[in-house]
This record gives C-alpha cells, sequence and structure tokens, in this order.
C-alpha cells in the first residue's frame, strides 16, 4: 500500500447539529486551526477524556514542505499520543549537521553523541505527513469533532467563557465554548478579533524554499554553507526528506523580487549551480519567506489562549517553530483537564502563560542571533562572521561561535512557580523544570523505554537498588494513586533485583544498563516527581509521602 498523497486530500463541509440548535451550543474547550499544533493540542486533550471542537476555515492540509525538521522532544510529545512511530517510520533520521565556508568543511557536530536513547536528535519530514497521521489519528478519537470550513468571524469573552461566531457555506451560528485555545497561525485571525498584536522584529532579507526530487548519494545530515562558490556572497542549506525530496533553502537578499524569484527559469540555474549541470531532478514546490522574530506579550487573555505560531513566530533556523509550538500544546492540554475536572483552579493557565513565554523569549533570542550571523547587514559584522568561520577549522573556540541555527531544544522552566526548590544536592539536567531524559529500561522482562513510562500523568520515580521499599512506603505510594490528582509510581530498580511479593499497584522498571540511575544521578531512595508533560517537579534523596503531596498540589496551582 502506497503512501496517502495528503496534500491532495480535500474534506467535505458537512453541517453539524450545533447549527440548528436554539441558542448556543455549549463545549469545553474549542480549538482554532487544524494544523500540528491545533491537531496536538486536541489529542492531548481527547486522550485525558476531555470533548474537543476543532475548527478550520479551510478544507485542505499544507501544501509544500514548510515545517520539515521535528525534534526528539516532539516525537517523545508525538508517542505518548500515538503517532510518533508513524512519523519514524516514513521520516528521515538524522544526527549530524556540516557546516562550510566557501569551498571547505569548518565544522562537524553530532547532536546525539551518547547511546542510550530511543529517539534520534532529528527527522526530517514534510508538514504534510506530519498533519496527515495526527488528522488519522484524530479521526479515531471519539472526543474529538473535527469542522471543516468552519471560520470564526467572531469572539466575544463573558464571566462563563467564550462566545463564538462561526461562519460556514449553509451561514453563520454561534458557540459557547468555556476555554477558546488559539492555533490558527501567524496571521491569527482569533488574535486579531480579540484586538491583540504580536511585537518584535522583521529581518530584512528573504530566502527561496525549493523542494527537489532527485536521487542522490548525499548523506543523510544538515548541510549549511556559508558564501559557497555556486551561490556567492548568501547562504545554502540542504536538507533531505522522505520520497527522495531534497528541502534547499536559497538566501536571495531583501531586494529579490519574491514573483520573479519563485519562476522556473530563476529557480532551475540556482539548483544545478548546486547539484552540477547533467543533474536530473524535478521541482516539486517553491516558495519564498521573510524572517520574523515576534510574539504576543502574553498568551493568555482570560479564556482564550494562544499557542503555536499564534502566539510567536520565529525565523526557520533551527527548527524552533513548529516544534515549540507541539511544547505549548502539551504544557497546556494537562493543565486545562485539571481545571476543567474542578481539580486545579484557573490559575494555572497563568503557569502555561509564564513558562511558554519564558520558552518563547529563549527560542526568539537563539533564532535572532543565528538570523543576524547568517545574515550580516553590515561589513563589520560580515567580517566578524567570515574570521569565525576560518577559525573553525582548526580552533574549537571558534566553533562555539558558528551560528548556522542553534538547533531546537525543550526549554527548561527555571523559577517556574509550578517546580519545587531543592532541598538536597544533586548534579546533572534533571533539575525541576528540565524535560526528562529517556533510558533503556525493562518492564516485565520486555525491553522499553523510560519515556513510554511517563504516560500524561503525574509520575513517582523511586530508585530502590535491589532493596525493595517497605510496607508502609508501598502503602503509602498506592495512596498517592488513590489521590483526587492520581501520581502513578514506579520503583526503579537494579535487573537483578527479587520483586516477588510486590504489590502489582506498583510497576516495576529495571534499569538494565544503569543508565537511568546515572542520568538522573540517582542512589537508594531518591525519589522524583514528574509532570504529565514530562517536566520534572521536584527531586529528593529519601521518599516522604507529605513533601511528595506538598509538591503535587504546588505542580498543580495550589500554591
Amino acid at each position: 500500500m502506497g503512501d496517502i498523497d495528503f496534500q491532495a486530500m480535500e474534506f467535505a463541509y458537512e453541517k453539524h447539529a450545533d447549527q440548528s440548535a436554539q441558542g448556543a451550543a455549549r463545549h469545553q474547550v474549542v480549538v482554532v486551526g487544524a494544523g500540528p499544533v491545533g491537531l496536538t493540542t486536541a489529542l492531548d486533550l481527547a486522550r485525558q477524556g476531555v470533548r474537543v471542537v476543532v475548527l478550520d476555515d479551510d478544507y485542505r492540509l499544507s501544501t509544500g514542505s514548510r515545517a520539515i525538521c521535528f525534534s526528539k522532544r516532539t516525537l517523545e510529545i508525538w508517542d505518548r499520543l500515538g503517532v510518533g512511530q508513524r512519523m519514524i517510520d516514513k521520516g528521515v533520521s538524522w544526527n549530524v549537521g556540516k557546516v562550510f565556508f566557501r569551498e571547505q568543511e569548518v565544522w562537524r557536530f553530532d547532536l546525539l553523541p551518547e547511546p542510550g536513547h530511543r529517539r534520534p536528535a532529528f527527522i526530517n519530514l514534510q508538514q504534510y505527513y506530519a498533519e496527515g497521521y495526527l488528522y488519522e489519528q484524530a479521526r479515531q478519537e471519539p472526543n474529538i469533532d473535527l469542522r471543516w470550513k468552519n471560520k470564526v468571524a467572531g469572539v466575544a469573552q463573558t464571566d462563563a467563557g467564550v462566545d463564538l461566531t462561526i461562519e460556514t457555506p449553509e451561514g453563520p451560528y454561534t458557540l459557547h465554548a468555556d476555554w477558546l485555545v488559539a492555533c490558527d497561525g501567524a496571521r491569527s485571525p482569533v488574535r486579531k478579533l480579540i484586538g491583540q498584536e504580536s511585537h518584535g522584529r522583521i529581518f530584512r532579507d528573504r530566502f527561496l524554499i525549493a523542494d527537489v526530487k532527485m536521487k542522490a548519494d548525499f548523506p543523510t545530515e544538515r548541510w549549511f554553507w556559508f558564501d559557497p562558490p555556486f551561490h556567492p556572497n548568501q547562504s545554502v542549506l540542504l536538507h533531505r526528506q522522505p520520497d527522495n525530496v531534497w528541502r534547499i533553502d536559497f538566501q536571495l537578499g531583501w531586494n529579490a523580487d519574491p514573483v520573479e524569484a519563485v519562476k522556473p527559469e530563476n529557480v532551475l540555474p540556482r539548483i544545478r549551480a548546486l547539484l552540477g549541470p547533467d543533474a536530473q531532478f524535478d521541482l516539486e514546490w517553491v516558495s519564498v519567506y521573510t524572517f520574523a522574530c515576534e510574539r504576543m506579550d502574553k498568551f493568555r487573555h482570560g479564556r482564550v489562549v494562544f499557542a503555536g505560531d499564534s502566539a510567536h513566530r520565529v525565523s526557520p533556523f533551527g527548527a524552533r517553530g513548529a516544534n515549540s509550538g507541539v511544547q505549548d500544546a502539551e504544557n497546556l492540554a494537562w493543565k486545562l483537564k485539571l481545571v476543567l475536572a474542578g481539580l486545579a483552579p484557573e490559575t494555572l493557565i497563568d503557569s502555561y502563560s509564564a513558562e511558554r513565554e519564558y520558552a518563547a523569549d529563549e527560542n526568539i533570542l537563539n533564532s535572532s542571533r543565528a538570523t543576524d550571523f547568517i545574515t550580516p547587514k553590515s561589513d563589520i559584522s560580515r567580517s566578524f562572521r567570515n574570521a569565525v568561520l576560518n577559525l573553525a577549522k582548526t580552533h574549537a573556540f571558534a566553533r562555539s561561535l558558528v551560528n548556522s541555527g542553534r538547533l531546537s531544544l525543550p526549554a527548561t522552566y527555571i523559577g517556574s512557580p509550578l517546580n519545587t526548590p531543592d532541598a538536597d544536592t544533586f548534579t546533572g539536567r534533571m533539575a525541576p523544570g528540565a524535560v526528562a531524559l529517556d533510558a533503556p529500561v525493562s518492564v516485565n522482562g520486555e525491553d522499553d523505554w523510560w519515556m513510554a513510562q511517563l504516560d500524561g500523568s503525574f509520575v513517582l520515580a523511586v530508585f530502590c537498588g535491589n532493596t525493595l521499599p517497605g510496607r508502609d512506603t508501598q502503602s503509602a505510594l498506592q495512596a498517592l494513586r488513590l489521590a483526587p490528582v492520581p501520581v502513578k509510581a514506579a520503583l526503579v530498580v537494579d535487573p537483578q533485583c527479587d520483586v516477588a511479593g510486590l504489590s502489582a499497584d506498583l510497576p516495576v522498571v529495571a534499569d538494565r544498563e544503569g543508565c537511568l540511575a546515572k542520568r538522573y544521578d540517582a542512589q537508594p531512595g531518591t525519589t522524583y516527581l514528574i509532570r504529565p508533560d514530562q517536566h520534572i517537579a521536584a527531586r529528593w534523596r529519601a521518599f516522604n509521602a507529605d513533601a511528595v503531596a506538598a509538591a503535587v498540589k504546588r505542580a498543580t496551582g495550589h500554591a
């Protein structure tokens, strides 16, 4: 069976019973936008039992490659939602990048140099495949109501939620949403409807994207050229995608005419200059883009919450756009679930705004620095960049200054109000606010991965070594599992530990290579509380039920 042509799919408008209802039908959550961020948000909420209406004013998925680099963190999120493996199976995995200056390679880097991770640093996958797989997963969810050709034309906030006016081919109707999540892109109509704006910086440069179908023996790596002989005084980026499609980005300069630039007679000579005059290829898609790094001042406005490009936008170098949007979705979904269930105060949503605004600032800073390095706007900055590139081939200090796009990493929520500060001494990266690191484990004698145990609930990892906790501790762990906000315990043991007689309510995870304890700086007794979005909430050198309960309370906005 061949691949589905997601670019050619069209979705029929269907009249919904809400359109004939007397008065506005009420829904817990309405998501606007059926792109990667909107569909991820809907899937995450639906998996937690929340019914979601997804509205999209179009009737198709995206066309052209658009966002193509999806990070390890994004894949881990999609694993939890049931679509990660499908993305991996189709995508092109890569860890290695190379930077060239003129004719010479000056730096080679490996984004995942250590073993013991389930997922690669990145996959390349055309956005229409990512959207297609998310759409097919969403279509199987009874808690998701996906409506095409439904355009939000009016937004009015009340004390109880948001009243929406929806335009359809059969006329307008109204909906009431307890919460509205706007995932409707960089030009966000919802943002305009509530009178908000994004602020930031537009960069005076243009790049040409060309998707080229060809058979080539280039390795599966990220190649970036500064001032190459085939495109002098400019930059070029090359990525391999599935289906023998290669993505080539050519810097054009600010004065390039975007209408003329996409004409075949102007695109083909650029490609042949890179590939050679005899190269055989087909041009699949071409576009011109301008850089921008900007964001809304606040991501939450009453009961309207913004995620993805509607909230923040970055230049494409570093693959920080779609990946940060998917991480927005994961941060928001579990918090909305708890608020809707009455298990957390509404102010918990303020922590979404605080944490993801912090992440957006980090992404904007990195993207702005990369864009300034790639596209210098003065003779002095160009001379500095070229000197760094010349030195990078032989001097390690200069390599740290080379910036062809610092590639996407998940934000560590330093200073989040949901974190419980350390009271004990630890080393390593697993501080409160950091995203959990993966490691190979065994569960019930079968090889597995640690991230697969972090399933969207609060998880308490108790490192036991070769000694299981006593009866009192086991009872306390079982009580946490039955609390209003359940906390699932996972006992991390050495592979040879005897677990006979342990309560079946307490899952056992064998640290089969000792990698998990090393990455978490763990010794017998070390305990970690991990949030539903797989970020560390708290850690201790010994289990204490009262401390865990207090940390859960804090992590759910009750502090």
